[in-house]
């Protein structure tokens, strides 16, 4: 394969990959708390010997995620929360803390607030945040706040990864911090809420389709090149 051939391979492998994540970011528009995800190309051009051109070579590795705030819809659910402002929930799972947007939560056995798939909230001192069985009115303030009656139970943490540069997709709704976490200050918690996926299904269909119309382009290029060779190798041959 020459040249052209490779670089413009680089680029159809890049487009893959964006496909694959437009379709992720639509099959999660309904998932509360989702980010959306993009994908950053980058190109890697080095100087051949001779007379030839430099060599261009794109690859399509690093991911970008939008923390454009989703809408609020009301739920009235006592343990729905949704946050308004920057920051994220903080959850305990097997495998250390994640950070989260989404905030439909559940009582467990033991009387702690867990997400759907049973891990804890935590909350601004890192303990898990209980709920008494018997608890007749359950209310959360702005700051976090979290009562049964006039009783305070605990403090709903909000957090921010250390260095957002270090932050990665785990799942669909979950983020680890390899640099650790810092507490966040000035959002507020309402209840009765969910925070929506923030994809914008339009844009996506759209990017969707200006991605497949470049692979094809690409694609359609690699067949001319290929065709191009063979009739070389064809004529060579015949003399």
């Amino acid at each position: 394969m020459d040249n052209a051939g490779y670089t413009t391979l680089t680029r159809q492998s890049g487009l893959m990959r964006e496909m694959q994540t437009v379709a992720n970011n639509l099959a999660n528009m309904s998932t509360s708390g989702y980010r959306r995800e993009g994908l950053i190309f980058a190109e890697h051009i080095k100087r051949l010997d001779g007379e030839s051109d430099s060599l261009s070579m794109a690859t399509a590795s690093a991911h970008n995620t939008s923390m454009v705030q989703g809408t609020l819809t009301q739920t009235n659910g006592t343990f729905d929360f949704a946050i308004e402002g920057p920051g994220f929930f903080l959850i305990e799972t097997p495998a250390g803390d994640r950070l989260s947007r989404a905030g439909n939560f559940t009582p467990s056995a033991e009387g702690e607030l867990v997400t759907p798939e049973g891990y804890r909230l935590l909350d601004n001192g890192g303990a898990p945040v209980f709920v008494p069985p018997d608890a007749d009115t359950i209310s959360l303030a702005a700051d976090g706040t979290l009562s049964a009656g006039d009783t305070p139970l605990a403090q709903i943490g909000l957090y921010q990864p250390a260095d957002p540069n270090l932050m990665q997709r785990e799942d669909g709704v979950r983020f680890i911090s390899e640099a650790g976490v810092l507490p966040v200050e000035g959002s507020a918690i309402v209840q009765g809420f969910i925070e929506n996926s923030n994809v914008d299904p339009v844009a996506e269909i759209t990017r969707m389709i200006e991605v497949q119309r470049a692979y094809e382009l690409g694609q359609g290029f690699m067949d001319q090149e290929d065709e191009r060779i063979r009739s070389v190798m064809r004529t060579l041959g015949a003399s």
